[in-house]
């Protein structure tokens, strides 16, 4: 059987849809992978995809191309060339599956399911609706039984991604604490001056830190490292990212996608969580973690980019300490 999974997201989201694309891949000849530019990257991370189709959808993202620069009809033409015998479609719990379901029934896909809140006319075979608070892997999982793809009696359900590449080279001898102070949104971002904070606090505690950050961050890495971490901002690509936070004892990060791929790692994770949207759904999974952050602030599940709260207290409240015991908590296996 061939068949399709959709997760058109970030990088992060498609990481969490991974254990579901293994239970898919357990039942299938040939697995595809359709998802968008910003969530590539993951897809070709991940165990049992054969192939990845990259296609930019009119209704996700933060700047979402027009439907006619999307080009749907090519999307079609391209399904249907394929002769998928089944197609998974994977959402947040806020989004709707149906416009995919929509494309996905015009290219002639024989079966098609799909976590729906909304009613799915025609455009569904297997309508899933998710258990209260189940995280968003739990929830793919789940619908992926739900589609008659449970995963194999083997597999643990975990984040995983394929044996990253070796990176003594750029991080050094010796163990070490990353710190990844950018985030998708600044709404999800601890402060520049408190992840300075940390670094040297962790630095004066006995780690050695490695702050890691994306080509356009590289000035705000650098702030952060200043003379004290090791500096590899604009350094990595995901695959290198993955063998550094591999080889971490600890991460340190915001509620974005290299806290997933920590996690796909088997690394653990201190999580400065701005609570915009809910930790029981998007904390690391898998992995020992120590969440921070006032989960009970004002912005608590309103999915702002920007923080609405003067201040940015949810999170600028944690100090460095805060994170250095978290680090050291992790490190004594209480976590």
């Amino acid at each position: 059987m061939r068949a399709l999974v959709v997760r058109l997201d970030s990088f992060g989201d498609v990481l969490l849809a991974g254990p579901a694309v293994r239970a898919v891949a357990a039942h299938s000849s040939h697995v595809t992978m359709l998802c968008g530019p910003r969530g590539e990257p993951a897809a070709r991370l991940l165990p049992c995809v054969d192939e990845v189709v990259v296609w930019e959808a009119p209704w996700e993202g933060f700047d979402p191309p027009t439907v006619q620069e999307s080009d749907v009809d090519g999307l079609v033409r391209r399904l249907k060339d394929a002769a998928f015998d089944a197609a998974l479609v994977l959402t947040s719990f806020h989004q709707s599956p149906l416009p995919t379901a929509l494309v996905l029934r015009l290219a002639g896909v024989t079966r098609i399911g799909a976590d729906s809140v909304d009613h799915p006319g025609r455009l569904l075979d297997v309508r899933h609706r998710r258990l209260p608070g189940r995280h968003e892997t739990e929830a793919a999982l789940d619908t992926a039984t739900a589609m008659g793809f449970p995963p194999h009696p083997r597999d643990d359900g975990r984040l995983r991604v394929l044996l990253p590449p070796d990176t003594i080279a750029l991080t050094g001898n010796g163990p070490y604490v990353v710190l990844h102070p950018g985030a998708s949104a600044p709404a999800r971002a601890w402060s520049p001056e408190r992840c300075a904070e940390a670094v040297e606090l962790l630095a004066d505690s006995g780690h050695r830190v490695v702050v890691t950050g994306s080509p356009d961050e590289e000035g705000l890495t650098r702030r952060v490292s200043g003379d004290t971490a090791v500096d590899l901002g604009g350094r990595t690509d995901p695959r290198t990212l993955a063998g550094v936070l591999r080889t971490a004892d600890v991460v340190v990060c915001g509620n974005t996608g290299p806290a997933h791929l920590a996690a796909a790692v088997g690394t653990p994770v201190v999580s400065l969580f701005a609570p915009v949207v809910p930790a029981e759904r998007w904390a690391p999974y898998g992995v020992p973690s120590v969440l921070l952050g006032a989960q009970d602030a004002p912005c608590a599940d309103s999915r702002a980019l920007e923080c609405p709260v003067p201040g940015h207290p949810c999170l600028n409240e944690v100090t460095g300490q805060d994170v250095v015991t978290a680090v050291q908590k992790l490190l004594g296996g209480t976590a």
